[in-house]
């Protein structure tokens, strides 16, 4: 049967209060481990109420830095050595990077990111609780919650000891919302970090204790732009005018819809449309304006839209679908369609598989039972996807909550504690696993 999120949070609640035989399946260190991040567990939703009241949508620049400095320093009380990567030159604020460095165990790097969709003009701004355990909060699941459970799952191997001779490095992305082009500026870090690494561990917003991801479709970027004549509407569909740049426009989606749509784990979505005698698009923004008038055949349209798959031959095939559908034009029009590549697909590899068998026997010894894989189709794009070429990688690992890019966000803070520290038992033993 499939749970809710909210009966997956009740039976979580559950397992806290009334399993008291996991300890057994712990070593003396990792229960030092599990009482530490309990110590700190309000000091960690202090934190997070505190980085979710700083606005940092990614086109807000100076935000998203000041977020990035509250986790530096934070970083850097607990010992490990930052850096602030600029992007401006391709428009971003940047990424913050903390490493601590060694050779004992697996060499782990672990993804978040600064940014959040609401920009600093968003109406939804601030961290409200709702009721005692959730909270309205903006980013606070995608993915400022993630971000705190990686810090405070640190902190506490660090208040132990336990990262001495290890390298860790925690990249926090500063445009994952929306990333800096070309990538090979804005995500060239995080990829030299990964090749330094042999495992990656998302921390996007999680499923529940049961679910991890071990596979994640990719994104890209298209845009359809259209042309026709402009003339007096009287005059449509003749041979001196045709059809017009908005008719031309709705045939390409139209058919888009019903020839390219039906592929496993293949989603395409227009985001936004503009159409009439004149259009200004600010795709930086993802908004514009239009003007027409009824009595005028519109001269240009456009559209902008992201294309989901799950792995590069489902991508080109699309692709080439869409291209012959935008080439076949009404009568007087003409169109061209532009992809731009943002993320690539995360296949299901062995080696992720198997990072997975690591994080199910940790949740069975911490009491929470089994982890599955989550299904592909489920999950957006990520950051862990620029790596996977390189370590094994596994995602959601971070907080629980609803409405993720959306103003009924929430964070539910009952959650963090038990998740903080399945992270932490998780990374204390890939950096002690030859």
């Amino acid at each position: 049967m499939k749970m809710s999120i909210t009966t997956k949070v009740i039976a979580i609640c559950l397992l806290l209060i009334t399993n008291n035989t996991f300890a057994q399946k712990l070593n003396r260190t990792e229960k030092k481990i599990l009482k530490t991040i309990t110590a700190n567990n309000s000091d960690a939703i202090e934190f997070l109420k505190k980085i979710v009241n700083i606005n940092s949508g990614t086109m807000n620049h100076k935000g998203v830095k000041k977020v990035g400095d509250v986790f530096g320093k934070a970083f850097e009380d607990i010992g490990f050595k930052t850096s602030w990567y600029d992007l401006s030159a391709v428009n971003r604020a940047g990424h913050l990077f903390a490493e601590t460095n060694g050779n004992k165990g697996k060499k782990v790097l672990l993804i978040g990111h600064l940014d959040t969709v609401f920009e600093a003009d968003s109406p939804f701004q601030e961290f409200k609780m709702i009721n005692d355990s959730v909270a309205h909060a903006p980013g606070g699941n995608d993915m400022k919650g993630g971000n705190v459970i990686m810090l405070y799952a640190l902190k506490a191997l660090a208040d132990n000891g336990l990262l001495k001779n290890a390298q860790v490095i925690v990249a926090y992305i500063g445009d994952e919302e929306s990333t800096g082009k070309p990538l090979t500026i804005s995500r060239k870090d995080l990829i030299e970090a990964a090749k330094r690494s042999d495992i990656a561990l998302g921390f996007e917003a999680s499923s529940g204790l049961n679910e991890a991801t071990i596979a994640r479709r990719g994104a890209s970027g298209w845009k359809v732009e259209v042309t026709g004549k402009r003339a007096h509407s009287s005059d449509i569909f003749s041979d001196e005018v045709g059809a017009g740049a908005i008719f031309e426009l709705s045939r390409i989606i139209n058919e888009f819809y019903n020839d390219v749509r039906g592929e496993e784990y293949l989603s395409f979505n227009p985001g936004v449309i503009l159409g009439g005698t004149f259009t200004d698009f600010d795709a930086a923004f993802s908004k514009g304006n239009a003007f027409g008038k009824s009595n005028v055949v519109a001269q240009t349209a456009v559209v902008d839209g992201g294309l989901r798959f799950i792995s590069e031959a489902q991508k080109e095939k699309a692709r080439e679908k869409m291209r012959a559908i935008v080439a076949n034009n009404l009568p007087l029009t003409s169109a061209k369609i532009s992809f731009i590549d943002s993320y690539p697909a995360m296949g299901p590899t062995k080696g992720n598989e198997a990072l997975l068998e690591v994080l199910s026997q940790v949740s069975v010894d911490l009491g929470y039972g089994k982890v599955i894989a989550y299904d592909p189709s489920k999950r957006g794009a990520a950051d862990v996807s620029f790596v996977a070429a390189y370590t094994d990688c596994l995602d959601g690992l971070g907080t629980m909550g609803n409405g993720g890019h959306t103003p009924q966000e929430t964070v539910n803070l009952n959650t963090i504690e038990a998740l903080t520290q399945r992270a932490a038992i998780l990374i204390y033993r890939l950096i002690n696993q030859e």
